[in-house]
């Protein structure tokens, strides 16, 4: 018969190895907001000191603070059972998110709580734990605890978390290339938590009061992934599944092509964003994003979907379904939902393609006599240069047959040498970038004469004709009110509103 044998795992060796589970800076510090919004905290501030000789990264809430006997647990590893079932507004899952995402990037962790004025506090080093290979943890005195910088923001209930010895946010520089390296992780930590909290910090969720969350005194902007403020934005009918009695809800969204954004939300999304491949699902626990940017594999990343985003929200009671990792970076459907996903995605695809293609297509239908046109034949598509336009019909009629040969040859070959693959790169990605049109004035209006003389000759100029021709060439659209000055002294029109 088997005989029971205590083996406690060594706490050298597991505090060490606990350090590397794959934490960045931005998910660790997330990780510990999460228990500032579980303990109904408003505003939590993260506070980043390079100035001391001993650097440090502090985040205060003004939460429901604890008590000395809840600090201990809350520094007791493995805290919580994850088969615990929980409130429904709970953030956490292991009990091991404030150790395990403070050692990965410090080897001290203090956290000092406030609960109705009197504070408690305790400390994990690891230097110490490693030379004691044992799980010795340090309580606090009231004289250390007053110590601490940033003690002052602390309020008559809240918490603070300190992180010392940070080995691993400096990458073993110093100096001015320390505070850089600092500087740039602080950045993405800025727009990950916009990102990861931003219906918490819009106020969106309900039975949740709006939170504010501050790096070194400047407040974090709501970062919404699906554009709703935007009129344009298509919000499509909602589903919802059952997975063990709970509801998973699947909400669609078609994001507005980019002539639809304005230069700020088109600024604002591009800084923080790329529409090709942050187009997917978002999946929320609780409100909290936690995985986003992927298909699952039930359509590959492309132009079909570019637009297309699927929220996607699950309660807590789900974690094991969803098979949730200790950062709570990852998550992946059940069954149930990856089958309705499948059909929503069939769906959404459709809708996306042709707000995509649609502004495309509307850049042909605005004139009658477009440069370039679009075929369709036999389930493949071309470009080709319109041969009637009205502009090539003009220099015909200077030219003689050998010579007009050779211009439409040329014109042939530049249209069989479209760059498609160049253009699709450059659109796809950054589409603003793309310019074709911005150019000095001075060659604005060397162009507009150029056209007129092309046209008329020595016939009388058909301002109608001209407007529409200039509007197929789509040379001149940056330049509305050139044009119309132009128009003005040339045609002897009087000047017509650019609104």
């Amino acid at each position: 018969m088997s005989t029971p044998h205590k083996l406690p795992p060594s706490a050298s060796s597991l505090s060490e190895s606990m350090r590397d589970l794959g934490y960045s800076l931005a998910t660790a510090i997330a990780d510990i907001i999460d228990n500032s919004i579980t303990a109904e905290a408003t505003e939590i501030n993260v506070f980043c000191d390079l100035a001391r000789d001993n650097p440090t990264l502090t985040i205060i809430d003004n939460g429901q603070g604890m008590s000395d006997k809840e600090l201990l647990v809350a520094m007791k590893h493995g805290a919580i059972n994850p088969k615990q079932e929980r409130s429904p507004l709970d953030l956490g899952r292991f009990g091991l998110g404030l150790k395990t995402a403070s050692f990965s990037q410090c080897r001290n962790l203090t956290v000092i709580s406030s609960n109705k004025g009197a504070l408690s506090g305790a400390e994990w080093d690891l230097d110490f734990v490693s030379e004691k290979d044992e799980w010795f943890l340090s309580i606090l005195d009231q004289q250390e605890i007053k110590e601490f910088l940033y003690m002052e923001q602390l309020t008559s209930t809240g918490t603070m978390v300190v992180w010392r010895k940070l080995d691993r946010l400096f990458e073993d520089q110093s100096g001015f290339k320390r505070d850089e390296i600092v500087n740039e992780k602080l950045d993405l930590v800025e727009k990950h938590l916009a990102l990861v909290f931003h219906r918490f910090i819009s106020g969106e969720i309900k039975q949740r009061k709006k939170i504010l969350i501050r790096i070194n005194g400047h407040p974090v902007t709501a970062f919404d992934p699906f554009c709703k403020k935007n009129k344009a934005t298509q919000i499509l009918p909602e589903e919802i599944v059952r997975v063990g009695g709970n509801d998973v809800v699947i909400q669609p969204y078609i994001l507005p092509h980019h002539s639809k954004l304005t230069a700020a939300e088109y600024d604002f999304y591009e800084d923080r964003s790329s529409f090709i491949s942050n187009q997917g699902v978002y999946i929320y626990r609780s409100g909290r994003l936690m995985a986003w940017g992927d298909w699952f594999r039930l359509v590959p990343k492309g132009e079909a979907t570019k637009l297309a985003r699927v929220q996607i929200d699950f309660p807590n009671a789900l974690d094991e379904n969803w098979t949730i990792d200790i950062k709570k970076s990852r998550a992946r459907p059940p069954h149930e939902v990856r089958e309705r996903l499948r059909q929503v995605i069939s769906k959404i695809t459709h809708t996306s393609t042709r707000v995509h293609r649609g502004r495309g297509q509307k850049l042909f239908q605005e004139t009658s006599a477009p440069i370039w046109e679009r075929y369709a034949d036999k389930g493949k598509i071309r470009f080709d240069l319109n041969m009637s336009h009205p502009i090539l019909d003009s220099l015909k009629n200077g030219l003689t047959d050998t010579q007009f040969k050779s211009l439409t040859g040329y014109l042939s070959a530049v249209t069989s040498s479209l760059p498609i693959e160049m253009i699709y790169s450059d659109y796809s990605s950054t589409p603003r970038d793309v310019d074709q049109v911005s150019v000095e004035k001075e060659v604005v209006i060397q162009r507009l004469k150029q056209l007129k003389e092309t046209l008329f000759e020595k016939n009388v100029a058909d301002l109608g004709i001209f407007r529409e021709v200039m509007a197929s060439t789509r040379m001149f659209d940056s330049h509305k009110d050139i044009v119309e000055k132009f128009i003005e002294e040339e045609f002897d029109e009087p000047k017509q509103s650019t609104g």
